[in-house]
């Protein structure tokens, strides 16, 4: 039976006036691909931040892996981004001076941890960069440098990968490759994966897509195409205020 990788209940998040998420209610099963989507001001970077931990919403729960965030300390909830939880950005924010074997072996060091080179080789090898190991960034294209973030945000094996806009500074060639990876990763891992995208093209590589509208659930496409889910954002974006 799959259980929720991530589970939002009456997820409210105001900023002062603005209510940048209403009552949001959403599961993200174990081992599935979910993209979000709406227009600008949408809630959607909100939504990531709250379900990974890095916001806290103003009021509702939300659960990871089976632990309820709302209670956590701020320690507690370091230590279960840490272990637990791997992000993936538009920006690689990759550290110069550090060869690629070095940033992806980044997160266990932080952590304390003794860093198993195999391990990290291994990972490199998910992405296909085993014989760039000892690259720094400037030697590597924007699409290798995304693959070693992606390395680095699996070393801890976490259970949830979240994704924000990761292929929004690739060109099209390079994207699909780095999604093309995401996909396997869910498919033959059971990894999850929940990413926030602009790109229908993006979003079709998901099992789902939800779509947001003024911090609102406004709807679900399940196996998307490109097509529709282009088609159902420019119903959304006609979508009075």
């Amino acid at each position: 039976m799959t259980h929720d990788a991530v589970r939002l209940d009456s997820v409210t998040r105001t900023y002062g006036p603005v209510t940048a998420l209403d009552a949001v209610s959403l599961a993200f099963p174990a081992g599935t691909f979910t993209a979000v989507m709406g227009p600008s001001g949408s809630g959607k970077s909100t939504l990531l931040q709250c379900a990974a931990g890095l916001d806290r919403p103003t009021s509702g729960s939300v659960t990871v892996g089976g632990t309820e965030l709302t209670g956590l300390s701020e320690r507690r909830l370091t230590l279960l981004r840490r272990e637990r939880i791997g992000f993936v950005f538009q920006a690689f924010n990759l550290l110069p001076s550090l060869t690629a074997e070095q940033n992806v072996a980044l997160p266990l060091r932080l952590a304390g941890k003794r860093v198993p080179r195999a391990r990290v080789r291994q990972a490199l090898q998910q992405v296909g960069l085993a014989d760039r190991a000892r690259h720094r960034p400037a030697q590597l294209s924007g699409g290798q440098q995304q693959r070693v973030a992606l390395a680095r945000a699996l070393i801890t094996r976490p259970d949830v990968l979240f994704g924000d806009e990761p292929t929004g500074a690739l060109d099209t060639r390079t994207g699909h490759e780095v999604l093309g990876l995401l996909r396997a990763m869910v498919d033959r891992e059971g990894q999850t994966v929940i990413m926030v995208t602009h790109d229908p093209v993006a979003a079709a590589c998901a099992d789902r897509v939800v779509f947001l509208v003024d911090g609102r659930v406004h709807g679900e496409l399940a196996g998307p195409s490109a097509d529709a889910v282009a088609a159902r954002m420019t119903r959304l974006e006609a979508v009075p205020c």
